[in-house]
């Protein structure tokens, strides 16, 4: 049992280092979208936003199926644990017997109702792992979130991402602030050529 309490703690710990393994890809794919867009190529900065945001999402699975593991871990401890004590029990329970042969009080409650169940079928195998892993990794990303970052990427680089972007791959909100920001930009072109 000590052998499995060991390799579940393991696995813990590897699933965190993947979810920080993720993390930093992340970071190093949000900085690529940046220098793409920077560089006005917006299809590869694109691809990078989504491999980002699909990063994101692998480093909450990791760290979410981490906490779900340390979970296991502290039951089979706590299992563990129950059995010491249960055996510890058992050197007292012998001593009674000899004094109370008579008292059976039904297997001690059908060895308390068969440990609980055995902890509920260890809560639905731990509910169903987890709905496996939350319906495992989404493999397609939101549009949402892949415009979003690009955006965050392009004020974080200095640049106007909305005036760069053909027509019709920017929202109606961000179409809106595309138009106002062209009605500013006229009329300061305008100013410019009555001062010349």
């Amino acid at each position: 049992m000590d052998k499995h309490l060991f390799n579940l703690k393991f696995a813990a710990k590897e699933l965190q280092r993947n979810s920080q393994r993720c993390d930093k890809e992340e970071r190093t794919e949000k900085a690529k979208v940046k220098k793409a867009i920077q560089k006005g190529n917006m299809e590869v900065a694109r691809i990078h936003a989504e491999n980002a945001i699909r990063q994101k999402n692998q480093s909450i699975n990791f760290l979410r199926m981490s906490a779900r593991v340390d979970a296991v871990a502290a039951r089979v401890q706590t299992a563990v644990t129950m059995n010491q004590v249960t055996k510890s029990m058992a050197g007292v329970v012998k001593s009674m017997d000899a004094t109370l042969k008579s008292m059976n009080l039904e297997k001690i409650s059908a060895l308390m109702e068969k440990f609980e169940h055995q902890f509920e079928t260890l809560d639905v195998q731990t509910a169903q792992m987890e709905d496996t892993m939350a319906t495992t990794t989404t493999l397609t990303t939101p549009q949402t979130e892949v415009d979003q970052l690009m955006h965050q990427m392009a004020d974080e680089a200095g640049l106007d991402l909305t005036l760069e972007l053909p027509q019709g791959e920017t929202g109606s909100v961000a179409s809106s602030i595309a138009s106002t920001e062209q009605d500013e930009l006229s009329q300061r072109l305008a100013r410019l050529r009555d001062q010349v």
